[in-house]
């Protein structure tokens, strides 16, 4: 943290506390699984062990150890408080977080600095990006249906992987079903979201988002549904991928 000295030769931060303060809630409440982010806390689990188990699949890495992304550098785009961040720090990755949001990512920061976590995040876009950065591993979770251009965002996060990268994609399928469940029931009456926060029309279909991953070389190794049970209340993969869906894609042999 900058400091400044008064006039006294004290030190004092320049940042003002009300903001502190303001950055500590809003953390706490990304951080609290049982407040307004519970979804992304329960679901959270699910995605992570995906991630990891298409990496050490990879990268010949045994998904037992504690440090089994060791080495591996992984860009998480739209990384909101850092949910992913963190535990898939602590799993040895050299983790990069990007999010347009200055209060997201002021709320990140100050996260990982109370869990001595070290993670690299970034208040900037995919596209404002140094052109010639590399990573092993790109996470686009839960971003493509709220990106202007599908195709476009696609091809900027695979002109950022290293050769023998992977891609991993998360989102929604444009289906009757995704709309009475992802909007009608998570937003009207659920209120796991607030109202407005999908557009149905924005939602992409696996053959689509198949098609727009090809454009870049790249092509679908992995796939699965993702699906809640109310009964369990918990979050599990499935063949179904009429709502929530998630892939891995790899780049196409010439």
């Amino acid at each position: 943290m900058i400091m400044q000295t008064d006039l006294s030769g004290a030190s004092r931060p320049s940042v003002d506390p009300a903001e502190i303060a303001k950055f500590s809630k809003l953390s706490a409440e990304w951080w609290d699984p049982r407040g307004k982010m519970a979804p992304l806390h329960k679901i959270n689990p699910l995605r992570l062990a995906f991630i990891r188990d298409a990496a050490c699949r990879k990268f010949d890495r045994n998904a037992r150890s504690l440090t089994c992304l060791e080495g591996l550098r992984v860009l998480d785009i739209g990384c909101g408080a850092g949910l992913l961040c963190e535990p898939l720090a602590r799993l040895g990755a050299q983790v990069i977080g990007v999010d347009p949001s200055e209060s997201n990512i002021a709320a990140a920061k100050l996260h990982a600095d109370k869990s001595h976590v070290a993670i690299d995040y970034r208040c900037t876009t995919l596209e404002e990006m140094d052109q010639r950065e590399r990573f092993d591993i790109v996470l686009a979770m839960e971003v493509v249906e709220h990106v202007v251009d599908v195709g476009a965002f696609l091809e900027r996060c695979a002109s950022v992987l290293k050769p023998g990268g992977l891609m991993v994609v998360s989102t929604l399928n444009r289906t009757w079903k995704s709309f009475a469940l992802a909007i009608v029931g998570a937003e009207y009456v659920l209120r796991w979201l607030p109202r407005g926060t999908h557009q149905w029309e924005k939602f992409v279909t696996p053959d689509e988002l198949a098609r727009h991953l090809e454009n870049c070389r790249l092509g679908i190794t992995e796939q699965a549904g993702v699906v809640y049970s109310p009964f369990a209340d918990r979050w599990s993969t499935s063949s179904d991928m009429d709502v929530n869906y998630m892939v891995v894609a790899e780049g196409l042999e010439d």
